[in-house]
């Protein structure tokens, strides 16, 4: 059993704001400081993304819908610290776990999460064609299922929300967007879910700030989904504990940039040896990884090298 704390933790904990209610200042970085053991291990937080990953047939075959029950358990079961969960707003302003856009390209539905009611959705199967089905028969389920199932299991692993706000049918809706801020906070204060176990993930600075005024204590990722360089020089004024980058964008340059500016780096993507070596040299302080397996594997013979 892993032991230490994401290092944006300290920084959330000291920037939350007293009894008034009032969030800071939208153009003051929240400074994360580095304690606990985190540093004296040199390695990254082990989160599952999207539980075990996406649909793959070598390297590993993974037949296991992302963001599916079975796929987050098994990435757990495995050895993450915590999982990454894709998350979306149904019609009826419930928040259920569904990765992709539309329903028919990954599930028995058709059209859109956003114009179908949750008691539908969760009577819809996970469709990934050959072979994968012939080993997976999982349904979509909501965020509450979810908590319900990880609260079994003793300490709540770490969760990293990834808000998918849009799709064609409800784009910009800042409505709706705010409805899915406010459905996950009432699920997670209703498992008692510790602000220190959760990074609530989006590629919209807007809604971050709607998450800092509603609940100060928390943490907050951006996905800088055009680029480092076109992105981070906003990124860096925004209040948020993390950046958030694909594999590809990661280097230990930018690491250490965002570090400077007292910011934390997480990272998604990559199951292959090279790919994952490639990301644990640039020394992220969290890894959503699509094979657990192998990070565990790349972990290990780096602390036997040291």
């Amino acid at each position: 059993m892993f032991s230490f704390l994401p290092r944006w933790l300290p920084g959330v904990l000291a920037a939350v704001v007293t009894a008034s209610g009032q969030a800071p200042p939208a153009a003051a970085p929240q400074k994360a400081s580095v304690s606990g053991t985190a540093p004296a291990l040199g390695r990254p937080v082990l989160i599952g993304h999207a539980g075990s990953g996406f649909f793959t047939l070598l390297r590993p075959f993974n037949p296991l819908p992302p963001s599916s029950l079975r796929s987050l358990t098994r990435a757990l079961d495995r050895g993450a610290e915590g999982v990454e969960v894709d998350l979306r707003l149904s019609q009826d302003s419930v928040v259920v776990l569904y990765h992709n856009e539309t329903l028919e390209s990954m599930s028995t539905g058709t059209g859109y999460v956003s114009q179908t009611p949750a008691a539908v959705l969760q009577q819809l199967r996970y469709r990934g064609g050959w072979p994968y089905d012939w080993f997976q028969h999982e349904h979509l389920i909501t965020f509450e299922t979810l908590l319900a199932v990880l609260a079994k299991r003793g300490e709540m692993p770490y969760l990293h929300l990834d808000l998918h706000e849009d799709d064609a049918a409800a784009t910009n809706n800042v409505v709706r967007s705010h409805a899915l801020i406010r459905g996950l906070v009432q699920v997670l204060e209703r498992y008692q879910v510790p602000a220190a176990r959760v990074l609530v993930i989006t590629n919209r600075a807007a809604t971050l700030r709607y998450v800092q005024a509603l609940r100060p204590a928390l943490p907050r990722g951006l996905e800088l989904t055009g680029g480092f360089d076109a992105e981070y020089p906003q990124a860096r004024l925004a209040p948020v504990q993390a950046v958030v980058l694909r594999k590809s964008d990661v280097s230990p340059a930018r690491v250490a940039e965002v570090h400077a500016n007292g910011q934390q780096v997480v990272v998604f993507g990559g199951r292959s040896a090279r790919a994952v070596a490639r990301v644990v040299a640039c020394r992220p302080d969290a890894y959503e990884v699509d094979n657990v397996r192998q990070l565990r594997a790349t972990l290990r013979r780096q602390q036997s090298a040291n």
